[in-house]
């Protein structure tokens, strides 16, 4: 296991959950919270929003589990993960609104790289921290 520390983004869970290649780089960053071989931090409002996304119907009809399966998943995701109070106001302005909760996380942890397939995220990155996409994670720092 790495030192390094990581925000996943909703994108990236949800994608790892409903892909059907199991070697595809959201499934092993997913397979790695998941057995504890990633270190990663979570706070209730990306928790919530894990949550809230999985349980959309239209996801829902991929993933196929019930709200119940969806708690457990989620039960053993936050018990792997380090956890952090992040104070409601310290939502930042990010290149999406909607990510502000991210953008206020990784302020609060300096040395957190965040891995999401969002492009907006990516390519305007916060000042001096990391944003890389889950194959750049799978290729670089899964070893």
């Amino acid at each position: 296991m790495s030192d390094r520390i990581y925000i996943i983004d909703t994108n990236v869970v949800v994608a790892g959950l409903i892909t059907a290649e199991p070697e595809s780089p959201t499934s092993r960053v997913l397979d790695a919270m998941l057995d504890g071989s990633l270190l990663y931090i979570l706070a209730e409002d990306l928790l919530r929003e894990y949550r809230n996304v999985l349980l959309r119907p239209k996801i829902t009809r991929r993933h196929g589990l019930s709200e119940q399966q969806i708690d457990q998943f989620l039960s053993e995701i936050a018990a792997n993960a380090a956890w952090r109070e992040v104070p409601p106001d310290a939502n930042l302005p990010s290149p999406d609104p909607r990510d502000a909760h991210l953008w206020a996380l990784l302020a609060s942890a300096p040395a957190a790289i965040l891995i999401t397939g969002d492009r907006l995220l990516i390519e305007n990155p916060m000042p001096q921290r990391s944003i890389i996409s889950p194959a750049v994670w799978a290729e670089h720092f899964n070893r």
